[in-house]
């Protein structure tokens, strides 16, 4: 990123093994510890309680979850609201598009084996 932050990304649309819900399973990794959103069920955090070596203990740390809409309700009531008038609904094609540019210009990055500029 243009401010020296790394992004990491990885999903597959067709992936074995369980299935993800429609709200998919995330891992949010930060410089204290992690949060993870699993199976549509509350996010769970961890901090790193101290640094020893490579092993890392951690504690549990209380997370707000961050109301919102069932995946699918939400995602039509936005769909129609934007058809209404109402603000633009998240993921819609002209956002989705940076997040191909990204996967291209991972594709580059990894045949040329530096960063690459992604243009969108």
């Amino acid at each position: 990123m243009s401010d020296g932050i790394v992004f990491t990304y990885m999903g597959s649309w067709c992936a074995n093994g369980l299935a993800t819900s429609w709200h998919g399973d995330w891992r949010l990794v930060g410089e204290q510890g992690s949060v993870v959103y699993e199976r549509d069920q509350p996010p769970v955090g961890a901090i790193v309680s101290e640094a020893t070596g490579f092993q890392h203990p951690t504690a549990p740390c209380a997370v707000e979850p961050v109301p919102t809409a069932p995946a699918m309700s939400g995602a039509l009531a936005e769909f129609l609201g934007a058809l209404d008038g109402g603000p633009t609904p998240q993921g819609e094609c002209h956002d989705n598009i940076k997040s191909l540019a990204m996967v291209f210009g991972a594709i580059e990055s990894s045949r040329k084996g530096r960063r690459v500029a992604i243009k969108y």
